[in-house]
């Protein structure tokens, strides 16, 4: 029997637009901002250059207001990873759910909203 050839389909990606930002987990210094290895310990974030790289266009995030840190410890923020913002795709509104808050109001953990994702906003 004969393979049949396989055709190959070339799929356009579109090429992400990067852009750097201030670490807002360390605030662009680079060390621990909690200090808990060492106070000359390395941001886990940005590993210890202040910058991180986001993909363009992105909003402040709206669980961790920007911070990066996760609300009421010492961890990094789990919608944005402590970079403090969230890339998003335009058109947006505010999230139907949370009314941009970036918070499940029905929910008692404290955890980023289901349908943006802690953002804020959604697609339109």
């Amino acid at each position: 029997m004969a393979k049949k050839a396989a055709t190959k389909r070339k799929v356009k990606k579109k090429a992400k637009k990067l852009t750097s930002v201030p670490c807002a987990f360390c605030q662009g210094t680079g060390k621990d901002p909690f200090r808990l290895l060492s106070p000359m310990a390395a941001c886990g974030v940005c590993g210890g250059t202040g910058q991180v790289e986001v993909e363009e266009p992105y909003v402040p995030c709206a669980f961790c207001r920007g911070t990066g840190i996760h609300h009421r410890s010492r961890l990094t923020c789990t919608a944005c990873m402590g970079k403090g913002v969230i890339a998003i795709k335009k058109p947006v509104e505010s999230c139907p759910t949370c009314h941009g808050l970036g918070r499940d109001p029905r929910n008692e953990l404290d955890l980023p909203c289901t349908t943006c994702l802690g953002a804020g906003v959604v697609s339109i």
